[in-house]
């Protein structure tokens, strides 16, 4: 009897080690298969298929960014022939905004649900209707609805493709996939203005500048459906096990994560300032170079897309170099480059400001100095959302960061610029009127403003920018204090 109880005794506990051996081997799988995700990669070890979805987000990133200023860099045209003013020029970039703002969170939702690389698809189709439909328009109401509508194509793209590179690579590699996407904002903005004025000007017309993206955004669709690859949500950092929550829960997290809206608050003067100085800097710099005497001003757009260009070609890599080499020492240090680089960017854009007047070569420099230090932020940007966020929220995450940002950035600044103009432009006027009279009484019957009351209209309504670049700053260093704790708290997450 003791024989057979010691027996069925070493039976128990040899079963009970196999069990903890087979336990541990599979903890051991699951550490291993973390490590494995969480793994740096280098340049060699990105696969070919990966190269592809690349290519492929950023070709479109690049005719996106191509569309929406092709508009920028033919507007004097436009305002010429559709006779409005600065107000209604403005509109035509807010109201593309606000559409695109608004259907930003919407394809979040869906994107964190449904099948991304349709949903771009449709995006991309949509807008490239729209875009080719407005180039027809002959009158203003109807053209200012074409491009409103170009917005909500615009929305699906910009939304989802980050969270697609955000699964595709994690780490120092992901910030290298993000700056090469977020390359193609400043390349394609400069390639709008360029592509727009050259086009213009070769057939005649401003309508023609608006049917070039549409054919490259065709070729975009099929590329998207035939050789994107749609990975796993979150496969890069081991969560595929996260299940998707509801939406008021999504969001719920999302607005407690200082990190996440600090930073969004800080891209929105971002958004502020460039949707100002990309849609009126052409023309601000025309007025400009005309008052000088230089009435040659027909390759300002040109000289401006080439600016743009080169800025965003340094300033992307730039800001997402910086940020990758130092962070190893300075865990904070993301947010201190962006707000650095709103600060250095500040006195860059008042002086290029006041320059235009004297010195277009001056005017064109300092502004190169201005957008190459804002350009410090957009990869950065995006790398924080992604390493803050949950990967089954990011969509949303951009969805929401897309609304915000436009709301309170782009969307407005084009159309406030306008209408600050055209309220100084009166003001400047009157003053003109009644010192011409030698403070003698008199009634003047709404004179038209002059060249040079037009240009500092103007040019007192662009210095709002500046103000704008202080705060977003200061909301950048702020998130300093936050970015952390809040990074750590998403990576527990993840994993638990």
């Amino acid at each position: 009897m003791p024989s057979e109880a010691l027996e069925k005794s070493s039976k128990i506990v040899l079963k009970t080690l196999n069990i903890m051996e087979q336990n541990n081997s599979q903890a051991e799988l699951v550490r291993e298969s973390e490590d494995n995700a969480e793994k740096e990669r280098s340049w060699k070890d990105v696969k070919f298929i990966e190269w592809v979805s690349v290519g492929v987000l950023c070709y479109v990133n690049l005719i996106n960014y191509m569309d929406r200023f092709t508009v920028a860099g033919v507007l004097a045209d436009i305002q010429k022939d559709l006779n409005i003013n600065n107000d209604q020029g403005g509109l035509l970039q807010t109201a593309f905004i606000v559409f695109y703002m608004a259907f930003g969170p919407l394809f979040g939702f869906l994107g964190d649900r449904y099948s991304r690389k349709y949903l771009m698809a449709f995006g991309v189709f949509l807008w490239s209707l729209t875009t080719l439909a407005g180039s027809f328009m002959t009158n203003y109401w109807w053209f200012l609805l074409f491009r409103a509508m170009v917005g909500i194509g615009e929305a699906s793209y910009s939304t989802i493709a980050p969270t697609i590179l955000s699964d595709l690579f994690v780490g120092d590699m992901r910030s290298k996939m993000l700056a090469l996407f977020y390359f193609a904002i400043p390349v394609g903005s400069g390639l709008g203005y360029i592509v727009g004025a050259e086009t213009a000007k070769l057939f005649g017309k401003w309508h023609w500048a608006l049917r070039v993206t549409p054919g490259l955004g065709a070729i975009a669709v099929v590329v998207i459906v035939f050789f994107l690859k749609e990975p796993e949500r979150g496969a890069s950092e081991g969560s595929g096990h996260m299940e998707a929550t509801s939406w008021t829960e999504d969001i719920k997290h999302i607005v407690k994560n200082k990190s996440f809206m600090l930073s969004t608050a800080g891209f929105t003067c971002v958004a502020f300032v460039a949707g100002a100085l990309s849609w009126w800097g052409p023309k601000y710099i025309e007025m400009g170079s005309a008052l000088q005497g230089n009435y040659q001003t027909d390759t300002i757009s040109l000289r401006f897309g080439i600016v743009a260009m080169i800025s965003g070609l340094v300033g992307v890599p730039l800001g997402s170099w910086l940020a990758q080499t130092l962070r190893h020492r300075w865990k904070r240090v993301d947010a201190y480059i962006c707000g650095g680089g709103m600060l250095l960017s500040c006195p860059f854009v008042f002086i290029a400001i006041f320059m235009a007047r004297y010195s277009t070569g001056a005017c064109f420099a300092l502004v190169f100095f201005g957008e190459l230090f804002l350009n410090l932020t957009w990869a950065i940007v995006a790398d924080i959302l992604l390493y803050v966020i949950v990967p089954i929220r990011r969509s949303t995450a951009e969805g929401f960061q897309l609304l915000m940002s436009h709301a309170l950035g782009d969307a407005g600044s084009p159309y406030l610029v306008g209408v600050l103009s055209e309220a100084f432009a009166i003001m400047l006027t009157k003053h003109d009127s009644s010192s011409s009279t030698n403070s003698t009484l008199t009634t003047t019957i709404s004179p038209s403003p002059t060249d040079e009351v037009s240009f500092k209209s103007l040019q007192y309504a662009l210095f709002i920018t500046c103000f704008v670049e202080i705060l977003g700053g200061f909301f950048f260093l702020l998130n300093a204090f936050y970015l952390v704790e809040d990074r750590e708290k998403a990576e527990q997450a993840i994993h638990d």
